[in-house]
C-alpha cells in the first residue's frame, strides 16, 4: 500500500492482518456495523443466509449468544434483544393484533404491566389480569379472541408459582400461545418449553449475565415464530449489541455454578430469617409456608436465588435505618449479580400502580425483595439480622 497517501494509509493500516486467525482461544469480538462483500455474488449468499451484513439484522456475537439461549433453554431458535422489556414488547407484538385477548398474571414486573396497559390497550388489544395460581378463575376468563397467556415462572416481587404445564394445555385448548418468562428461574431451574410453553423470554441482565454490568434480553421458541419476533426485531431495532452479545456469552460459562451457590444461599437466608419476630413473612418456595411449595418443588430443579421479606414494622424511617445498616447488603435497581442486593418495589419496579393495585397483588410498604448472591452465607445472615436489630 506504499503508493497510497498518508491520509488513505491512515484508515487502512492494521486492517487485514495475514495470518490463521479463526480459532481464537477466547470467543472473538466484532465490533463493527458493518461487513464487506467482494462483489453482488457474494452479498447475495450473506443475504440468503450465508453470512453476516449489517449489524441491526445479524452480528456474529449476537448469533453466539443466541445459539447458547437456545440450547440452555431447549428451544429451536433465539432473538437477542438491547433489554429484557425489549424481548418482553417484542414477543408480545409479534403474537397481538388489534382486536386480540391477552390473559395475563396480575403479579408480574411493574413496566412489563404498564406495557400492556399503556401500549397494547392503546393499541386496541384487551388484557385481563388475575391470579394465574387459580386456574378455575383463568379458564372462565378465556374469551374466542384470546390470542396470548403471559406470566412469569416465579413472579416479582411476591415468589408465585405457577403450573406451566396446565397453563399451556388450556392456552392450546383455545388456540393460543403461552408466553413464559424465565428471568427468576432460569433454565437452570425450569426449563418451560419443556413443560408446553411456546415462548420464553428472559432478562439476560439478570443472573444469565450475573455481573450487573450490561442489559440485554432473550426470546426463545419453535423457528416458526422466533422468525416472526426477528422480522419484527430488525424493524424496531430491538436488537443487543455486540459487546453485550459477548459480555453475557463471557457470563454464561459460569450459570450453573453461580446460581446454584446463589439458590444455595436463599434457601438458607430464608430459612434462617422465616422465623424472626421483626419479620412477618418471608417468602420464598423453599419454605413449607410458602403456598406453592409443593408445585415449586415438582415443577423445579431448587427454589431460585430470589426471596421477600416483610418487615413487621413498615414505617419509611425504619425502613431507611434497615437499609443503611446493612454492611454487604446494598440497595440495587436491578437483581440476578454474584452479590447480594435489595429492591423495595413500592417505590421502584411497582411505583406506577396505585396503592389499591399494590394492595391487591400483596405489595405492601414493608416488603424489601432480595436479590442473593454467592457470599458466605453465614455473612449474609449476620448481615441481615444485625440490620434487623433497628427494629428491635
Amino acid at each position: 500500500m506504499n503508493q497510497y497517501a498518508r491520509q488513505t494509509q491512515l484508515l487502512y493500516q492494521g486492517h487485514r492482518i495475514p495470518g490463521k486467525m479463526d480459532e481464537p482461544e477466547a470467543d472473538a469480538l466484532y465490533l463493527t456495523s458493518a461487513f464487506n462483500v467482494k462483489d453482488l455474488d457474494e452479498m447475495d449468499f450473506v443475504y440468503d443466509g450465508g453470512g453476516f451484513a449489517y449489524n441491526r439484522t445479524n452480528n456474529p456475537n449476537r448469533t453466539a449468544l443466541a445459539n447458547a439461549m437456545t440450547y440452555l433453554e431447549g428451544g429451536e431458535d433465539s432473538i437477542i434483544c438491547g433489554c429484557g422489556m425489549a424481548a418482553i414488547t417484542t414477543a408480545l407484538l409479534m403474537l397481538v393484533k388489534p382486536g386480540d385477548h391477552i390473559l395475563s398474571d396480575m403479579t408480574l414486573y411493574g413496566e412489563t404491566i404498564d406495557f400492556m396497559k399503556m401500549v397494547l390497550e392503546k393499541f386496541g388489544v384487551e388484557v385481563t389480569f388475575l391470579d394465574f395460581t387459580r386456574l378455575e378463575q383463568v379458564r372462565a376468563a378465556i374469551r374466542p379472541n384470546t390470542r396470548v397467556f403471559y406470566t412469569e415462572t416465579v413472579s416479582n416481587p411476591m415468589m408465585t408459582v405457577v403450573d406451566i404445564r396446565a397453563l399451556a394445555e388450556m392456552s392450546h385448548a383455545c388456540g393460543a400461545k403461552l408466553v413464559v418468562d424465565n428471568t427468576f428461574t432460569t433454565s437452570v431451574m425450569v426449563r418451560p418449553l419443556d413443560l408446553g410453553a411456546d415462548v420464553v423470554v428472559n432478562s439476560l441482565t439478570k443472573f444469565y449475565n450475573g455481573h450487573s454490568d450490561c442489559l440485554a434480553g432473550s426470546v426463545t421458541g419453535s423457528k416458526e415464530l422466533v422468525k416472526k419476533a426477528y422480522d419484527l426485531q430488525v424493524l424496531l431495532g430491538t436488537n443487543a449489541d455486540a459487546f453485550t452479545s459477548w459480555l453475557v456469552l463471557r457470563s454464561l460459562r459460569t450459570l450453573d455454578m453461580r446460581v446454584k451457590k446463589q439458590m444455595d444461599n436463599a434457601q438458607k437466608l430464608a430459612a434462617a430469617l422465616e422465623h424472626d419476630p421483626r419479620i412477618a413473612r418471608v417468602i420464598h418456595p423453599s419454605l413449607a409456608s410458602h403456598p406453592q411449595h409443593k408445585l415449586a418443588s415438582e415443577q423445579f430443579h431448587g427454589y431460585g436465588a430470589m426471596l421477600s421479606i416483610v418487615m413487621a414494622d413498615e414505617s419509611r424511617e425504619k425502613m431507611n435505618a434497615f437499609m443503611r445498616r446493612l454492611d454487604l447488603v446494598r440497595y440495587a435497581m436491578t437483581l440476578g449479580g454474584f452479590r447480594t442486593t435489595i429492591a423495595h418495589p413500592t417505590t421502584s419496579s411497582h411505583g406506577d400502580l396505585s396503592e389499591e393495585e399494590r394492595r391487591k397483588l400483596g405489595i405492601t410498604f414493608g416488603l424489601v425483595r432480595v436479590s442473593v448472591g454467592m457470599e458466605d452465607v453465614e455473612d449474609l445472615i449476620r448481615d441481615f439480622r444485625e440490620a434487623l436489630s433497628v427494629y428491635d
